[in-house]
């Protein structure tokens, strides 16, 4: 969602091959990343090129996601029709590597491919390379790509990870006066396991512009492209704002680097949308949000590695909701606020079995958090739970809609989950969010509350990465929120120039169990922090 300015609403060390996490990623593959950073992207907008002379190219880097104990998910896009082969090892001179023959790419995919590697050593850095080959003649392979990413153990060992969420929007682009989204090289530089995307990961309704005038008189430089100069509402236009983030290079170093586990919310399609919708946006001729969203999702699963989204076929079924198991120390569970909702209102039913999960998300979320037997259950939210986030009717965006007493609404829904987590004695849920852009923390307790029967838990906020900052959101009390942190702008769409872009780093230590939460600022500068324990209640 993009805020209305009226809304009241330690480093963990370790050897590579270890079940630590390694150093060996800070240092990995120099020449093969600076070969890929030396690749010369294609004209902003350019279709690619067909012609059979040269080899094909991957131009917009290598991207992992998804991973587990065996393997994980690997994406390319080619510049011409190619057959995507990965190798992958455990060594960084891919001694013994392990072949994957992947599909061949071309229009009916935007010539995006993903490959799953499986069978690979658990709890090991492996390193691939992405080799994509001439359809016609094998021998005429273009320059291999590489990445990294770190299988999953099965024993306890150290993770981290980061996110937030919230990319290019509000028309703040790639800047090269900045040195692009360069948020991505101080995360990377953390070594995390991987990365959270909390939603937005484009702006298809938000253009850029060449330059914008900054309050105090700079100008702000856009990188621009035809796709980013108007509303997506082709499958194009949507395939070219994916495309769009790809230009930006601390992004691609990052993603060669890092591991993504990602989810959507609504500016992957429109702002504040929601099924069933009619827009009225005069920037739109198609007015209907549901194929808006289709066309959306097709381009998401074409450039994103989701192992619950086939990239290769937009009839078959597919969702974003999923839980990717991390060790025995950590579970996340994606959702999807955004595709089985009942449409936005004031929020004020007394029955609402729809809700912003929808009844099948919210019975998978509720029996796979029982099974779960993780010390931590994070629970990925593109929404926040407590914070009154309205659209332009006043209607309600996210859960919360400022009423103190009694859960109503899409509130209701909640409440049977957090009612559920606490009579089955789950243990160790968090919930991490961003979508609001700005930075935050907050504890729920019944104590506080309206509705009181739910065990204590924690919500914390980050974002954006490369958006508009934008204020403070008021609290509902049906939960019992206690705000312990923020950290906002006073004014709206500030731009990343005047205020810090914000994420959050989690640690969870192997040993203790113990798992760190905090809040950062770019530029290196933790904002809060907060250690829990694990299996403890109320703290």
């Amino acid at each position: 969602m993009t805020p209305a300015p009226d809304h009241r609403s330690p480093d963990s060390p370790g050897a590579p091959g270890t079940d630590a996490p390694g150093v060996a990623r800070r240092r990995l593959l120099t020449g093969s990343l600076a070969a890929t950073a030396a690749l010369a992207l294609p004209a902003a907008g350019v279709a690619p090129a067909f012609a059979r002379s040269g080899r094909p190219a991957a131009r917009w880097g290598v991207q992992a996601g998804d991973v587990g104990a065996d393997g994980g998910l690997v994406w390319v896009r080619s510049d011409r029709p190619a057959r995507m082969v990965v190798e992958a090892s455990a060594t960084e001179s891919f001694r013994g590597p392990r072949r994957f023959r992947g599909p061949l790419l071309g229009p009916g995919t935007d010539f995006t491919g993903t490959t799953r590697l499986h069978g690979l050593p658990s709890g090991q850095q492996i390193h691939y390379r992405v080799l994509l080959a001439d359809p016609d003649d094998p021998r005429r392979g273009g320059e291999p790509v590489t990445g990294t990413f770190r299988t999953t153990s099965p024993r306890r060992r150290d993770v981290r990870f980061t996110w937030s969420g919230d990319i290019a929007g509000q028309g703040w682009g790639i800047n090269p006066d900045r040195g692009g989204y360069r948020v991505f090289d101080e995360m990377g530089a953390l070594d995390p396991d991987f990365f959270l995307c909390s939603g937005d990961t484009i702006y298809a309704d938000s253009p850029v512009e060449p330059e914008v005038t900054l309050p105090d008189g700079r100008i702000w430089r856009n990188t621009t492209t035809e796709e980013k100069a108007k509303v997506a509402e082709t499958l194009a236009e949507f395939r070219g704002n994916f495309r769009y983030n790809l230009l930006d290079a601390p992004m691609r170093r990052f993603n060669a680097r890092v591991p993504w586990i990602v989810q959507w919310d609504d500016h992957e399609v429109h702002n504040n949308w929601y099924p069933g919708q009619l827009l009225d946006d005069d920037r739109y001729t198609e007015k209907r949000a549901d194929v808006l969203a289709a066309r959306a999702l097709r381009a998401f699963g074409e450039y994103f590695p989701v192992s619950t989204l086939p990239a290769r076929a937009a009839d078959r079924a597919g969702r974003v909701y999923r839980v990717l198991r991390h060790g025995p120390l950590l579970d996340v569970f994606v959702l999807d606020m955004r595709s089985h909702r009942r449409p936005n209102s004031p929020g004020r039913e007394t029955d609402d079995t729809v809700g912003i999960l929808g009844a099948e998300q919210l019975a998978w979320l509720k029996r796979e958090l029982s099974r779960s037997r993780a010390v931590w259950k994070v629970i990925a939210s593109d929404m926040p739970l407590g914070l009154v986030v309205l659209d332009a009717d006043q209607h309600v965006e996210a859960v919360a809609q400022g009423d103190p007493g009694a859960p109503l609404g899409r509130e209701l829904q909640i409440a049977e989950l957090l009612r559920h987590i606490k009579h089955r004695r789950i243990t160790g849920t968090l919930w991490l969010t961003a979508d609001v852009h700005h930075t935050s923390a907050q504890h729920y307790r019944p104590e506080r509350a309206a509705f009181q029967d739910f065990a204590p838990f924690w919500e914390f906020v980050t974002g954006p990465l490369a958006a508009g900052g934008f204020p403070a959101t008021a609290l509902d009390a049906t939960f019992g929120p206690d705000q312990v942190f923020v950290q906002a702008p006073g004014r709206a769409n500030v731009s990343p120039a005047e205020s810090p872009q914000y994420f959050g780093a989690v640690d969870i230590d192997g040993a203790s169990g113990e798992l760190t939460v905090r809040l950062r600022a770019e530029g290196g500068r933790t904002l809060f922090g907060r250690t829990l324990q694990p299996g403890l209640v109320g703290q």
